[in-house]
């Protein structure tokens, strides 16, 4: 479908309290809870030093807190996510540590602790098979931990290149190649040539290079993965690309190149990206609107360009701190913000 043609408003299905402080990030289990495909489930973390787990009823299709994950981080809980199976959470927090929860469907348990980090800990990511965890922090470092039987973790690499505060990091969603970002202004690639992880600095996207010119807060792909997008407290997106089949072939390592800059949208720091599986990206920003993004479609000369789809004002009362769009095929986007709430949203046609 032809996104530019059609009228698209984003309604709020669902207001989500609970967190009893700002509400950082989110993330929604590829699979659900129940394990009959039918119910979407979101963790959301939190200032308030704990995890909320949401799900939808598949009966009354309202949402409802499921399970509150604490007593185990002591100070903000700054991001989450599933591990691909969807059978453990990683959470990551300003105390220095990153638990591993596991789903048993009706509870959660903390069955792993990874400390190492001198300090707060900003980000966690999941490689695509699950086997590789990565975390960054405020002490300029990325660990990648390997998951081991038992759910032991141990430390294949700690890469530092960073020269500041590492706010994000995120592997590529086919392949094992490892992306971070931070105060450095930069987003920096890690890749292995071969299976023995040792990962190297391979590309740094910096201003030199049509990259940032201040903080990069957050890095997302679109489904193919040959395209990324990242945001910045320098009021723009970036949107880069690479050649990923030449990559696949076993060619080697191919870099990344800026498409285009997305200006002159946002008037305050963009804190989240997240790129839907129907390429349409979502933006949350210091201004307390959600804004979506959808590729043009216009092959002009200078390659693709990207529109504003719409922005919706006051999605919340403060800054939204993270955007997500759901794993399956029905358009819901959620929203978390410094007002300690969370949206759920559903982008639909107008009538």
């Amino acid at each position: 479908m032809d996104l530019m043609e059609k009228n698209l408003e984003l309604v709020e299905v669902q207001k989500l309290e609970g967190h009893s402080d700002r509400v950082w990030n989110l993330a929604w289990s590829p699979v659900s809870v129940s394990g009959d495909g039918v119910s979407p489930v979101l963790a959301s973390c939190s200032g308030d030093k704990t995890v909320r787990i949401w799900e939808q009823s598949s009966m009354t299709r309202s949402w409802t807190c499921k399970a509150v994950l604490e007593d185990t981080h002591n100070r903000t809980v700054r991001s989450c996510a599933w591990s691909p199976s969807g059978k453990l959470l990683a959470t990551a927090s300003f105390d220095g540590t990153t638990a591993i929860w596991e789903n048993f469907g009706s509870e959660f348990e903390c069955v792993s602790t990874l400390e190492g980090h001198e300090n707060e800990v900003k980000s966690v990511s999941w490689n695509a098979s699950g086997s590789l965890l990565a975390t960054c922090s405020r002490d300029k470092s990325i660990w990648i931990w390997e998951l081991l039987p038992g759910n032991e973790f141990d430390c294949v690499a700690v890469l530092n290149g960073h020269t500041q505060d590492v706010k994000m990091v995120q592997w590529h969603p086919t392949m094992d190649i490892l992306f971070s970002c931070g105060y450095d202004n930069t987003v920096k690639v890690w890749w292995s040539e071969d299976d023995d992880g040792d990962y190297q600095c391979v590309q740094t996207l910096g201003e030199p290079n049509n990259g940032h010119s201040s903080t990069v807060w957050a890095i997302s792909f679109n489904a193919a993965g040959d395209k990324m997008v990242t945001c910045s407290d320098d009021l723009t997106l970036k949107i880069w690309g690479t050649d990923i089949s030449r990559i696949q072939s076993g060619e080697g390592y191919v870099p990344w190149t800026h498409i285009c800059t997305l200006s002159g949208y946002h008037d305050r720091t963009v804190f989240s990206v997240h790129w839907s599986r129907d390429d349409i990206i979502a933006s949350g920003a210091g201004d307390d609107a959600i804004r979506l993004f959808a590729d043009s479609k216009d092959d002009s000369v200078d390659g693709p360009s990207y529109n504003l789809l719409l922005k919706k004002e006051k999605a919340h009362k403060m800054d939204v701190n993270s955007v997500r769009w759901a794993p399956g095929e029905n358009r819901l986007l959620a929203s978390a913000s410094d007002d300690g709430t969370v949206k759920i949203w559903q982008l639909t046609s107008k009538h």
